[in-house]
């Protein structure tokens, strides 16, 4: 699953496919490289940034706000559309919280829904997700992003991540979300503490206890790069590809089934030699 960013501010790749065309482009690219999938995002959902009904809450701390539904619709559906158009065959993912943007991404044409609040942010992505009849990608995430600086520690992250995942899953089968439809992701980096990234990746296996397809995306992120820190600081974002490679296939390695990726060709290239190891 390839990334495209329809963002200025996306903590990767912010700002650089922002425009339509270019957005385009990159997404043709992936496809080219090997993609099976395009996730098309209009919002940020970094650390720090205000999202959902958090917007305007007194309580919530200074930060930016949220993307309006109208913005976010602005940003990925000529996207959507004109991949579409070029490529009727891509298989395309949007990744929002919001039900408004989910019905109409699918109705440009996008096949699967990827919301990374677990259906959580907007109460009705659930129904909405069950009318739709598309696939659905129920991600794992504590909390906010504004709130997670301060989120104290889990117990057991992975049996936390394990017992949320299953219990939003029922409440999806119990709104009419069909089974099949369903696909898992723990959510590396969403609401999780640097070092609790790590078991997730290390006891990953224990996730195929729930009975659905598992995703996972590491792509660049922050626990990457703590982990390949060098004398006191972490590594920057264009020093995180091998350790992001390594991560992805030993994701592989215990039994993931879709790689949400920005670097597609090394990506695609990797898991070939580690399917072969698996199969």
């Amino acid at each position: 699953m390839g990334v495209v960013n329809v963002t200025p501010d996306s903590f990767s790749d912010g700002g650089l496919h922002f425009e339509r065309d270019r957005a385009l482009e990159h997404a043709l690219k992936l496809l080219d490289d090997g993609a099976d999938i395009v996730d098309v995002g209009g919002e940020s959902t970094r650390p720090g940034t205000r999202v959902g009904a958090s917007q305007g809450n007194p309580q919530s701390p200074p930060g930016n706000p949220a993307v309006s539904e109208k913005d976010e619709l602005d940003r990925i559906i000529p996207v959507i559309a004109a991949l579409k158009q070029k490529r009727p065959e891509a298989v395309v993912s949007v990744d929002t919280y919001k039900s408004g943007v989910a019905r109409a991404a699918v109705e440009a044409g996008a096949e699967i829904v990827n919301d990374v609040s677990g259906f959580l942010w907007d109460k009705q992505m659930v129904k909405t997700l069950a009318a739709l009849k598309c696939g659905a990608v129920l991600m794992h995430t504590r909390g906010r992003p504004e709130e997670w600086a301060a989120m104290s520690p889990a117990s057991d992250i992975v049996v936390q991540v394990k017992r949320e995942l299953r219990d939003r899953a029922d409440v999806a089968l119990m709104a009419g979300v069909k089974r099949e439809r369903i696909m898992l992701d723990p959510g590396f980096g969403f609401g999780k503490r640097m070092e609790e990234n790590y078991p997730l990746l290390k006891r990953f296996e224990e996730f195929h206890q729930l009975r659905y397809p598992l995703l996972v995306g590491v792509s660049r992120k922050g626990f990457i790069g703590r982990a390949l820190s060098r004398n006191g600081k972490d590594a920057p974002l264009p020093d995180r590809l091998f350790g992001t490679l390594a991560a992805e296939t030993a994701a592989i390695l215990k039994g993931v089934h879709i790689i949400r990726t920005h670097d597609v060709r090394a990506c695609v290239d990797a898991a070939r030699i580690a399917d072969i190891v698996v199969n």
